[in-house]
């Protein structure tokens, strides 16, 4: 008999799907099992933010705006996935865009998850011990966000009314 190797993994799209298409079985979707994660984000101290917070605003609403462009004009989406992403082959640039826009990974409200955080500062404290005292709300800063939000930006952006 010949000995078992097993191995896993944690891979984003497109790897995700290039993976699968070598044989390679999927275990577990963290988004479609709606566990909190924080896939993305801008990060920077908490000096630049005191310093420089118009910089910072302008960031931000470039960053709800590109969310918004990405989520709505596919054509563009799909042209910058496969410029980035260096993908050619159609159905892994299909599928690596449908999976990126996805409410779970990119909301249409860029606010960070506390929850989302949580899930990764208790993971980084299996191996650290540091992290077992760190608090998410001390790595979030969503002002900037949420004035966005409260004023009606981003409903506007998408044609809603607030």
């Amino acid at each position: 008999m010949l000995p078992v190797c097993t191995t896993a993994s944690t891979l984003v799209p497109p790897a995700t799907f290039i993976a699968q298409k070598k044989g390679f079985h999927l275990l577990a979707d963290v988004a479609a099992l709606g566990l909190a994660y924080q896939h993305q984000g801008g990060v920077t101290t908490r000096r630049y933010l005191r310093e420089h917070p118009d910089i910072v605003r302008s960031f931000v609403k470039s960053y709800i705006e590109a969310v918004h462009r990405l989520k709505t004009d596919r054509a563009a989406g799909l042209k910058i996935a496969a410029k980035y992403l260096r993908l050619e082959d159609p159905e892994l640039l299909r599928k690596t865009y449908e999976s990126s826009i996805d409410e779970n990974k990119l909301p249409m409200r860029q606010y960070p998850s506390v929850e989302g955080l949580k899930t990764i500062i208790d993971q980084i404290a299996l191996t650290n011990p540091k992290a077992k005292t760190a608090r998410p709300q001390d790595f979030i800063d969503a002002r900037f966000v949420e004035e966005f939000d409260k004023s009606g930006y981003i409903d506007a952006l998408y044609g809603k009314e607030k």
